[in-house]
């Protein structure tokens, strides 16, 4: 009797923990606009970490931060990361406010503190149930996660010069295009020199009606 009342009251236990969970993940039922609470933002912190092997961890970043290598990660980035991250890797975008769980500010301790492995593991593999894709395979060699991890150490020292830059590599609308096409030929096109104004012709005078008869 004593085991079954035991029993009973785990699974009530159970059952009353899920139900908080359940509360804390569905608030403001399943819009992506809401805020992710401390214990989903604790709980996918320490299972993005239990994730990643610990061989991944220690791995070392084989490259260096050439101005070469960071050249080509900005506009890697640029191209493949900014429409959700943003071009400063704040996360403050029309598509990283629309994500839930929102993009992260690359340029904090959060992300900062990570291992090289660990940001390459995440730029390889992305991040299940969030808008983190895995790009191993699909967007070049290992290499270009490599300099993409270099480039999210450069973040918090990105210059106005260098995000001036990435803004020309930015993936735009149709209408966007349109635009910089207009300004692009209203600037190319050759100053036209106006055409002098034909002289006015005064007919010459009859001069046989002048001569005297």
């Amino acid at each position: 009797m004593r085991r079954g009342v035991l029993f009973l009251g785990i699974i009530l236990v159970l059952l009353a923990l899920a139900g908080v969970f359940a509360a804390l993940v569905l608030h403001d039922g399943l819009s992506a606009t809401a805020t992710p609470t401390k214990l989903e933002e604790f709980l996918a912190r320490n299972a993005r970490r239990l994730a990643t092997p610990s061989g991944a961890r220690a791995m070392a970043n084989p490259l260096q931060p050439s101005e070469g290598n960071l050249h080509d990660a900005r506009l890697h980035f640029a191209d493949h990361c900014a429409t959700c991250h943003g071009n400063d890797g704040s996360g403050e975008t029309v598509y990283g406010h629309g994500m839930y769980p929102k993009p992260p500010d690359l340029r904090l301790p959060a992300t900062q503190n990570l291992s090289d492995g660990e940001l390459f593991g995440i730029i390889q593999n992305g991040v299940r149930f969030t808008g983190m894709p895995a790009f191993a395979g699909h967007h070049g060699k290992g290499d270009d996660s490599w300099k993409l991890v270099l480039f999210i150490r450069h973040l918090p020292e990105l210059t106005p010069a260098e995000r001036a830059e990435m803004a020309r590599y930015n993936p735009k609308g149709l209408d966007e295009r349109a635009e910089e096409q207009q300004e692009d030929e209203f600037l190319n096109q050759a100053p036209q020199t106006p055409k002098p104004a034909a002289a006015s012709k005064v007919p010459a005078p009859n001069t046989r009606d002048a001569e005297p008869k």
